[in-house]
């Protein structure tokens, strides 16, 4: 059987290490450990202006796209300013991981959106983001407690949803570190978890696509985690259709 490649869009930031001091691609290690436990071959995808304009350029090569967590979407992408929490953007990721997002869906190729990845799925079909999860919601205090670190609290999530299969269970911990969210839903998506302690949306989906799903939680933070092996198994199942 063979092992599909996923595609894991890269963070831009600044890094240090030895004597550099430099702007990377990079991707937490994690992501790749969880799809290769799952049978499947990490591909770290930089932001690339061709791609941006062709992403079949790269759909053509993967077999599933995944989109990690990291900095905030830039605010322009879904036509608002920004608001004074809001930094770290990079402006050619965003560009980057929208055309792919967009075009995956088109394809029906199955798509992972992680914690920043859920927010840009929402944004890709025309949603807008909740630059600050308000504290009283659980903003600073259940979805990232410790600057650096990742909370810990339960989602309840939709019978029969996409989340669920990918979860194999209707409620579950999770992992979380963010401080934004959904504000207005997509066009053609539908809320399949929320937050139990403050019904912060948690996981949303694209009815009538085998795979494309978002999960603001980060699953790749907990090895007893089912959803990156389902993007996986989905993408085994494509390929060896």
């Amino acid at each position: 059987m063979s092992r599909p490649v996923i595609g894991i869009c890269a963070a831009v930031e600044q890094a240090r290490w030895a004597s550099w001091d430099v702007v990377v691609a990079m991707a937490p290690q994690t992501y790749a450990t969880a799809v290769q436990a799952a049978g499947g071959i990490a591909a770290i995808l930089p932001p690339d202006p061709a791609v941006t304009a062709d992403p079949d350029l790269v759909l053509d090569r993967i077999d599933a796209l995944l989109l990690a967590g990291g900095s905030d979407i830039d605010p322009t992408v879904y036509g608002a300013e920004p608001a004074p929490e809001t930094a770290g953007q990079r402006i050619e990721r965003d560009e980057f991981e929208l055309a792919l997002l967009r075009r995956a869906i088109e394809r029906d190729m199955p798509a992972l959106g992680i914690c920043r990845g859920m927010q840009m799925l929402n944004v890709a079909c025309g949603g807008t983001i909740d630059q600050h999860v308000p504290d009283g919601l659980g903003g600073s205090i259940r979805h990232r407690e410790v600057p650096g670190t990742f909370s810990s609290h339960e989602v309840e999530i939709e019978p029969g949803s996409l989340a669920a299969r990918a979860i194999a269970s209707e409620r579950a911990a999770v992992k979380s570190h963010h401080h934004q969210g959904v504000d207005r839903l997509g066009e053609g998506l539908s809320v399949s978890g929320r937050s139990a302690d403050d019904e912060l949306i948690e996981a949303i989906e694209v009815p009538g696509r085998a795979y494309a799903l978002g999960v603001l939680w980060h699953p790749e933070e907990d090895v007893e985690s089912n959803v990156i092996a389902s993007l996986v198994a989905a993408a085994k199942q494509e390929v060896n259709s």
